[in-house]
């Protein structure tokens, strides 16, 4: 083999080698590619995931701030209207206090209210000897109802007419104004059995105070609240 030979054996050598490199070379790359396109694929979708749930949960933290933000306003709401409903039944109570100051100057219908309030805590109490205590300004109305009350309760309970004593110590007079200071009573009576054990209070400012506490539709009628006086009106009031 001469030196020509050699020469164009050692070339074809040469260039197989650089194919088989190139091609190796060529595999290596585009596996390299694959596995690099496979990995940035999976990090975008890591991402996305990543962002969706971010998404989601600034989502969440949005809907609940607007439930809290709704709630609150709800809550205002309703603390507004309870209030505009106080200050209405305040406003009602604080009329029908005022008219029941002036419920006595009418000296007829007061001795028809006193002497219902009389019947009213006679059935309450029961007793066969009462201790009745009014105003000073009321103990000629009282001494006026007071024959009558006690016939009507007799009927009524169908027993004995009680006797009843007009206590030396009386209730507090009108409030003076509307920035009166002190005890203070609109007018009825109070009544309690001889020994003080059993009270019934029957002032009209007790029966406003009850008419309100059960919120009865008649509060802005306030003579009929105590002229009507049903046994059932007695339970309701007492207990």
């Amino acid at each position: 083999m001469n030196d020509g030979d050699v020469s164009k054996q050692i070339q074809q050598m040469v260039r197989f080698i650089r194919q088989e490199a190139e091609e190796k070379a060529n595999e290596i790359s585009v596996s390299a590619e694959e596995e690099f396109n496979i990995e940035k694929l999976q990090l975008v979708e890591a991402e996305k995931k990543r962002i969706k749930q971010e998404y989601e949960r600034k989502g969440k933290q949005v809907e609940v701030r607007k439930k809290i933000e709704y709630s609150m306003q709800l809550n205002a709401s309703r603390l507004k209207v309870l209030q505009a409903q106080d200050d209405l039944v305040n406003g009602m109570k604080e009329a029908a206090a005022k008219a029941l100051v002036n419920l006595s100057d009418d000296k007829k219908a007061y001795r028809k209210v006193i002497q219902g309030l009389i019947v009213q805590a006679l059935l309450r109490l029961k007793e066969p000897a009462i201790l009745l205590r009014c105003r000073e300004m009321d103990r000629k109305v009282v001494e006026s109802a007071l024959e009558d009350s006690k016939r009507e309760y007799a009927e009524k309970a169908k027993v004995a007419a009680p006797t009843i004593t007009i206590d030396k110590v009386y209730l507090p007079p009108p409030p003076s104004g509307p920035n009166h200071i002190g005890p203070s009573c609109s007018g009825g009576v109070v009544l309690a059995s001889q020994d003080g054990k059993i009270v019934c209070e029957n002032t009209l400012d007790q029966r406003l105070e009850v008419a309100f506490r059960q919120k009865l539709p008649e509060n802005n009628s306030y003579v009929p609240l105590f002229v009507s006086f049903s046994e059932k009106e007695e339970a309701d009031v007492f207990t």
